[in-house]
């Protein structure tokens, strides 16, 4: 899909979309409950909607009902489930790691597949995982096969890792037979997540925590219990709304709560620092807001950041990919393996059409900068894999998108 946008100042108000992260979590903690759980305002992403499809390869009824963004789930016993067929993961890398040691539950086999782009991200941590505690592990260039039963214990991971692995981990050993720790050698980074995954674990009553800075108890033989919830308003997604109040629009966001444990609420702070000068933003807890900060340097005053790292292992390469089109808009900068630079430059309309490097983060980035001077973005259907919302809800703050094929 190709959308056009016209330069235009957005004005109004807008609904924070609900939270993938937590989506994903709550999602997953009700299809472990042998019982009835009831989850309010599940906005049906791409991502989502393939943890869905797996819950129910588990076993999980799993339902809209009322509304169509309430969720019922009744869950199966994940120490005895397992998947029916193949486990797709579709591009969601949260699905993908977050399920595999589920899936090692039962000690029967059990394959995930997904695109190739989600593929080629490291997986590493799990493959070592694996072979030291003897199970299978089989990767080929569209599936990850794997096979046995995953023991409690000690486990020591490196902390500057995806969290998804560690989250993943967490979701599985409270069933385990044996109590876990899980170990984390600092820094610690993307620690918010981690949080978010111990409070979604807590909500349906399975005990988890941290028994110090580095390390996540974990109890065994726990049973989850079923509950009623809902899911919170996402400040990644909402970050793009916000940004176009620094753009010169006047638009109020609302449903966010100041209570979150989402490390990503700090934008608020960072778009602040951009709006007035050239600032030094550490990103490494909150890397998603990558793509809109380095689009707001751009059209403000420029920007350093560092933490930058685990942006190259996402949907696309998101440094490299802004990098690239923000050139278009005669912005210059350097991408190195942990930092980005963005360079104060005269800011235009881009030159020719922007590419959406089938991210839904850098799609939306570039969509905020063209309500400032126009143009064009192909491959803007990447919106669908979080917020599929996003086009209707900018015109609903006055700006004129148009949609295309590609």
């Amino acid at each position: 899909m190709t959308v056009t946008i016209k330069p235009a100042k957005a004005v109004g108000a807008a609904v924070a979309p609900p939270s993938k992260s937590m989506a994903h979590r709550l999602l997953i903690c009700a299809g472990m409950c042998q019982g009835e759980s009831l989850i309010h305002g599940v906005s049906y992403s791409e991502d989502v909607s393939a943890t869905i499809d797996c819950l129910r390869n588990f076993g999980a009824l799993v339902e809209r009902v009322g509304d169509g963004r309430t969720v019922r789930v009744c869950g199966v016993d994940m120490t005895k489930a397992y998947p029916k067929s193949v486990l797709r993961c579709r591009e969601s890398g949260s699905t993908l790691r977050f399920f595999l040691p589920l899936a090692l539950l039962s000690g029967k086999e059990a394959t995930l597949t997904g695109a190739p782009s989600l593929l080629k991200r490291p997986m590493t941590v799990y493959k070592e995982l694996c072979e030291f505690k003897d199970l299978k592990y089989l990767q080929k260039d569209d599936s990850i096969t794997v096979k046995g039963k995953l023991p409690s214990g000690r486990y020591t991971v490196s902390g500057n890792i995806s969290s998804q692995f560690i989250s993943g981990m967490l979701f599985a050993l409270p069933f385990a037979e044996g109590n876990s720790y899980i170990n984390i050698i600092p820094p610690v980074e993307s620690r918010p997540y981690l949080d978010l995954t111990l409070s979604a674990l807590n909500i349906f009553g399975i005990e988890a925590g941290w028994k110090d800075d580095h390390t996540l108890y974990i109890p065994g033989a726990q049973t989850a219990k079923p509950c009623e919830c809902s899911v919170e308003g996402d400040f990644s997604n909402s970050a793009f709304l916000d940004a176009l109040s620094v753009l010169g629009g006047d638009v109020t966001v609302e449903g966010l709560s100041d209570e979150s444990l989402q490390g990503d609420r700090e934008y608020k702070k960072m778009f602040e620092l951009l709006k007035t000068g050239a600032p030094a933003l550490h990103i490494g807890d909150c890397p998603d807001l990558g793509p809109i900060l380095f689009a707001l340097a751009a059209a403000c005053h420029g920007g350093i950041f560092s933490g930058t790292r685990r942006l190259r292992l996402k949907e696309s390469d998101r440094s490299f990919a802004m990098a690239e089109e923000l050139k278009k808009f005669g912005v210059s900068s350097t991408v190195e393996e942990d930092s980005v630079v963005i360079y104060p430059m005269e800011f235009h309309a881009p030159t020719e059409p922007l590419f959406g490097h089938n991210d839904h983060r850098v799609v939306m980035s570039l969509a905020v900068l063209l309500t400032k001077v126009g143009g064009t973005i192909v491959g803007a259907e990447a919106v669908n894999k979080s917020y599929p919302e996003f086009f209707d809800v900018l015109r609903s703050l006055g700006i004129e998108v148009i949609e295309s094929e590609s």
